[in-house]
């Protein structure tokens, strides 16, 4: 005689609430704009770190993501 398998249940997922979000989003969001200045716009007319330093060590991700240095 065989045994019946209870079907597996997933167990509940308890929603993330929009206030719980909110601050790493803005977080993110603001690390994530400063990252696209220094890789786009650094080193060109609205530098705010004189010299080539920052220019170099992200000279790759500009080509990489299209923008254009020399």
């Amino acid at each position: 005689m065989a045994h019946p398998i209870a079907p597996a249940t997933a167990p509940a997922i308890a929603p993330i609430s929009l206030k719980a979000i909110a601050p790493w989003a803005v977080f993110f969001g603001i690390l994530l704009m400063a990252l696209i200045y220094f890789v786009g716009a650094e080193q060109g007319a609205t530098a705010l770190i004189s010299g080539e330093n920052v220019h170099e060590w992200v000279h790759d991700g500009r080509h990489l993501l299209g923008f254009p240095c020399h």
